[in-house]
């Protein structure tokens, strides 16, 4: 048997849980990734069964790719990095969940994300992905910005292009604005007819729904749309603040993460896009970082 799988050897476990989905990792005490998972969204907004059955799903499957069982759950030294837990009313209720782990670490996903960039030295890491949001961590100061929500934060996220997209397009429909090719786009990827089935679509959707049409929108300014180009240029903008803020901070490093980041980059001001580096870890390596730190202290860790 593997040394690292042996009943009296500490394992740990990292979440990266997002508005989007949920990823974990097992990792030895050697540092050896033993086993991986992936699973749907965990951030506590959308409600806590789904964050809390999204963590344990995807630490299931990591447990079986690691050749562990469901009872090694209990082995597990957890770091959690959770979008939504910035909220403490949120944060609360994750620290008062009965884990099955042996111990839980609990922060928030953008804390994970700049630990494991910078492989838990000072640097800053910003996120475009379902949502967006920024980080920066010099001299044991942490400086965050955004991470406030969808539909009132977010900007420059693909729940926000999402909706820019909807929004552009029902316009145009309604020939309350120019044409716009965005809306062939959706009106295809949609297969319906009209506005009233965007609507219909559209009617009870959550941030991913909006994320994952995010790209219609880059695809029809990469063919010249000017509506299009008007909205990236809109949500790179509202990106680069969030740079420039953290750059004050005079952080050592910055990285994006995130699924939008590469199709956003390249519309980012040429001196910020001059300072990114790539991220040396994953987010959820970053919560093995974490929950190695916090270890010798309780069950629940503040960040």
């Amino acid at each position: 048997m593997n040394a690292a799988l042996r009943a009296d050897a500490p394992l740990y476990l990292g979440i990266d849980g997002g508005g989007s989905k949920c990823r974990a990792v097992i990792v030895s005490s050697e540092q050896q990734v033993l086993g991986e998972g992936l699973s749907g969204p965990a951030n506590p907004l959308r409600g806590m069964k789904i964050a809390t059955d999204s963590i344990l799903a995807a630490t299931q499957q990591a447990l079986g790719s690691a050749g562990l069982s469901f009872n090694d759950m209990s082995r597990l030294i957890a770091g959690a990095g959770l979008a939504g837990v910035n909220v403490p009313q949120y944060f609360q209720l994750l620290s008062d969940w009965q884990h099955p782990f042996k111990a839980l670490h609990l922060t928030t996903d953008l804390h994970i994300a700049c630990m494991g960039a910078h492989q838990g030295q000072d640097g800053a890491v910003i996120i475009v992905g379902t949502g967006s949001c920024g980080l920066a961590a010099v001299n044991g100061s942490l400086t965050e910005v955004g991470g406030h929500g969808f539909p009132y934060g977010d900007n420059g996220s693909g729940a926000w292009f999402g909706m820019q997209l909807v929004h552009k397009v029902l316009l145009s429909l309604d020939q309350l604005a120019p044409a716009t090719s965005m809306a062939g786009l959706l009106l295809q990827e949609l297969a319906v007819s009209d506005s009233l089935g965007i609507v219909s679509h559209f009617m009870h959707a959550t941030p991913t729904t909006y994320a994952k049409y995010a790209p219609l929108v880059f695809s029809a300014a990469e063919q010249g749309d000017v509506t299009a180009q008007a909205v990236v240029a809109q949500g790179a903008e509202f990106i680069a603040a969030i740079a420039r803020r953290l750059l004050s901070q005079q952080p050592p490093r910055l990285s994006f993460i995130g699924g939008l980041a590469y199709k956003l980059l390249p519309h980012l001001p040429q001196d910020i896009q001059q300072q990114v580096t790539p991220a040396q870890q994953t987010p959820e390596l970053g919560a093995v970082w974490f929950a190695r730190k916090h270890s010798q202290s309780s069950s629940i860790s503040v960040a």
